[in-house]
């Protein structure tokens, strides 16, 4: 059996490659010319040349394969045009799921996101049968998710055998850009986190996430959804998490929302002028506020997903981020 997975340079797509060939899969990877290998440099993999936005590029890669897991987005809080986001997690999904639909794919696994099922508070956590909640405002990529996910159970509908997943806050190992997941443990390393506010998320291993995804493959209903996730936590309580792991002190200022939000906007506006990613902007503001907490039951149960302690996630992201330079001395 052999896999297609694209997005396989990313964070979630390279922990996907390693999985299967932990299962002695034989693994394709379509990548760009342009992209960073670093995460699959190594590996024992054939590459394919092309952009998920290209369908024939997509059904060329297909070619010989059994299982098709679409892992590729743009996954930014700032910086790329709002078009980019729309053209890479709509269009890029509508153009590859097209390609496995031609290529007559036999199960095909699409990436979501928690995003694209909203935020419902932290009472009593939301599952697969949430809807999609979010005001105006949000961050392209929030949106953008959610639209693509929409044009992946309509494949579903329409013949292709698709799984969806929705991943929550993954966290974890070699995570090189960082993600902006990633960024608000750097943040506390950093001491750049001056305190926090109302809102929180739920947080799962990256390698957790990637055997959730073949577990999918190997047992997903087709036009389902399973939430990839593990423990719901309030930003001050993920805060003095990875504070504790790392032997410092939390932030300990709790912020007014109107205040972070006024902030945001400064940042943005420095940020268009020095051409650097502010620390947060209007969208993330808006979006970090809400509680998006998530029951993962289902894909547990169903599929099986392991739930690696989010301690010890943390001590693992923790310890890579510092061994691999993302943590400043002092």
């Amino acid at each position: 059996m052999k896999a297609l997975v694209t997005g396989a340079t990313g964070f979630i797509g390279s922990s996907v490659v390693r999985e299967l060939l932990k299962d002695g899969k034989e693994v394709k990877v379509l990548v760009r010319q342009s992209s960073n290998t670093k995460n699959i440099d190594g590996l024992d993999v054939e590459k394919a040349y092309g952009d998920v936005r290209d369908k024939e590029a997509v059904k060329t890669a297909l070619k010989g394969c059994d299982v098709f897991y679409q892992t590729a987005a743009l996954y930014e809080l700032w910086g790329p045009p709002k078009k980019d986001y729309y053209d890479v997690n709509v269009e890029g999904t509508k153009a590859s799921l097209q390609a496995a639909l031609e290529q007559g794919v036999p199960k095909v696994v699409h990436t979501s996101s928690i995003a694209a099922l909203g935020a419902h508070g932290r009472e009593r956590p939301a599952n697969e049968e949430a809807q999609y909640n979010y005001p105006s405002g949000a961050p392209p990529y929030v949106l953008t998710k959610y639209l693509g996910e929409v044009e992946a159970l309509k494949f579903a509908r329409n013949g292709l055998p698709v799984v969806v997943v929705n991943p929550s806050g993954v966290i974890g190992v070699r995570d090189i850009r960082p993600t902006p997941t990633g960024r608000i443990i750097l943040d506390v390393l950093n001491k750049r986190a001056s305190g926090y506010m109302d809102g929180g998320s739920n947080y799962v291993d990256v390698e957790d996430v990637a055997r959730g995804h073949i577990l999918a493959a190997q047992k997903g209903m087709i036009g389902e959804k399973y939430v990839l996730g593990n423990a719901n936590l309030s930003w001050i309580e993920f805060y003095r998490l990875v504070s504790d792991v790392a032997g410092m002190q939390p932030p300990k200022l709790k912020l007014p929302y109107p205040a972070v939000l006024v902030t945001s906007y400064l940042y943005q506006l420095i940020a268009t002028i020095t051409k650097k990613p502010p620390p947060l902007t209007p969208g993330a503001a808006r979006f970090a506020r809400m509680y998006s907490y998530f029951d993962s039951s289902k894909a547990v149960k169903e599929l099986g997903m392991p739930q690696t302690p989010i301690r010890t996630t943390v001590e693992k992201a923790v310890k890579w981020f510092k061994e691999n330079g993302y943590v400043k001395a002092g």
